[in-house]
């Protein structure tokens, strides 16, 4: 199998984890960075913004696994190389987040959840 199908794996298992937070923020009603805020990396986008950004994301996870190569998840290499490059984006949004939100979200000592509290930190 030819190199830049393991890559095309590799990054659709970026966009499919990527794909979670965004678009399970977004139908939840919670604001979350995506490219499109600002400042980049830090601002909040709309959820509606999310679901779209997370649905888009979906997509392209989708069209990179379903449709480079031949996807066989009883290969171990195919299954390799998507794992991997949703582990690495996994641990890329959990820092990312763990900055902007301190390691909660939203929630207060007794683990309630307290509406845009989150926003109003630091």
């Amino acid at each position: 199998m030819p190199w830049h199908t393991y890559v095309a794996y590799f990054f659709a298992g970026v966009f499919l984890v990527n794909s979670v937070p965004h678009f399970t923020n977004g139908v939840s009603g919670r604001r979350l960075p995506t490219p499109f805020a600002s400042p980049l990396g830090k601002g909040q986008s709309s959820p509606t913004v999310n679901v779209l950004w997370g649905a888009l994301n979906l997509a392209i996870g989708y069209l990179l696994v379903g449709r480079v190569g031949d996807f066989n998840f009883h290969r171990t290499s195919h299954a390799l190389a998507l794992g991997v490059g949703g582990l690495l984006m996994a641990v890329m949004l959990a820092q990312l987040f763990g900055r902007l939100y301190g390691g909660q979200w939203g929630g207060d000592s007794k683990g309630l959840v307290a509406p845009e509290s989150h926003l109003t930190r630091r």
